[in-house]
């Protein structure tokens, strides 16, 4: 399928520089465009491969100043990055013109759930007592929806996601493969044996509207209450979330992070990969976390960034990292100093003067 540069404009309302009738049939990261590549030119960082670049068609931020004379037809919108998903979300909704509706068989559907409008459910899936699918909602083969699960208008389980009892999700929700929502907290309490007793776990999960959740993410249910997850969240692959979680609206979280039971997130932070955060502490609104951080205690100052094990302040970590690069040195050179005042004593001795410390 062919778009010209006019078409692609037009669609995304950018301003032309070049041929109109540059024609693109792939998209393609712009070091490595070639004729016939739609790409996009977001970050200064790549700027440099614009002026060398094979693309035909390449959309940049209105505020980029040209040094060089360049090849490829560009289209100018206010955020590169922006518009050229924008694109690639209406190209994705084109070519699934045909995108599937109706119960494929095998599959099970109970008599008490409720379906909206051009509903589709995969083969091989299970949809339990009392459910409630809105409208356009795909489940995709192999999922299983709990009894009285509730998805809003057009949300999307890709094969294999599992939502236990009793979970409500919100409109636009959508969950990759392998994700479980609502399953057990770990919750055990010990005995004087030394063995432990399962504390049932009784609340649900709540996921609020355009909600993305990646591949094999687990999303425990509270003990009691709800575990909640706020509107516009965005969740990477491989993350754990604990029981009586709470994630602020447009959160995002990078894979293998996990949040311990009970802690409270707040709106607009961005936690990066490998987090490792305890339980039972609230983060304020705008709270950053560099990747590979382990947070201990609350951080109540919103828009806070922080980093390391135990995570402390951005900058303080940063001059911490760098002084610990610079023990060895240290050490030599407080070695030499020590071994110049033992010389300094030892002439001072000498010559039958007092030396006071």
């Amino acid at each position: 399928m062919q778009f010209t540069a006019q078409q692609i404009a037009t669609l995304i309302q950018g301003k032309l520089e070049g041929d109109p009738e540059a024609k693109v049939s792939d998209v393609a990261r712009i070091e490595e465009a070639v004729a016939g590549s739609l790409c996009f030119l977001s970050n200064p960082k790549y700027e440099e491969y614009l002026y060398n670049s094979k693309a035909s068609i390449v959309i940049v931020n209105d505020s980029l100043e040209l040094t060089k004379p360049v090849a490829p037809t560009l289209i100018r919108v206010k955020d590169a990055y922006s518009g050229f998903a924008f694109l690639l979300e209406k190209y994705n909704e084109m070519v699934s013109g045909g995108i599937k509706t109706g119960i494929e068989q095998p599959s099970y559907v109970a008599k008490t759930a409720k379906l909206g409008k051009n509903v589709y459910i995969g083969a091989f899936s299970y949809i339990g007592e009392n459910v409630v699918l809105g409208d356009d909602v795909k489940i995709n083969p192999g999922c299983y929806i709990g009894n009285n699960v509730t998805i809003g208008n057009g949300g999307i389980m890709f094969s294999g996601v599992k939502i236990y009892d009793d979970c409500r999700l919100g409109c636009n929700v959508v969950i990759h493969s392998g994700s479980v929502v609502g399953g057990d907290g770990f919750g055990f309490a010990p005995l004087e044996d030394g063995s432990y007793r399962k504390i049932p776990q009784m609340g649900n999960v709540i996921i609020e509207d355009d909600v993305e959740i990646g591949s094999n993410t687990t999303i425990d249910r509270a003990t009691m209450g709800s575990t909640i997850i706020r509107k516009g969240v965005k969740l990477d692959n491989l993350i754990m979330i604990a029981h009586n979680v709470e994630i602020g609206e447009h959160t995002v979280i990078a894979a293998q992070t996990g949040v311990s039971g009970s802690t409270k997130i707040g709106k607009n932070c961005v936690i990066g990969g490998q987090v490792g955060i305890v339980g039972h502490i609230q983060l304020a609104d705008g709270t950053k976390i560099n990747a590979q951080s382990g947070l201990s205690k609350s951080i109540p100052v919103p828009n806070t960034t922080v980093n390391g094990t135990p995570a402390f302040e951005y900058k303080s970590s940063l001059k911490s990292q760098a002084i610990f690069r610079n023990l060895p040195d240290m050490q030599h050179r407080i070695q030499k100093l020590e071994e110049m005042v033992q010389e300094l004593s030892a002439l001072l001795s000498t010559q039958n003067l007092e030396y006071k410390k």
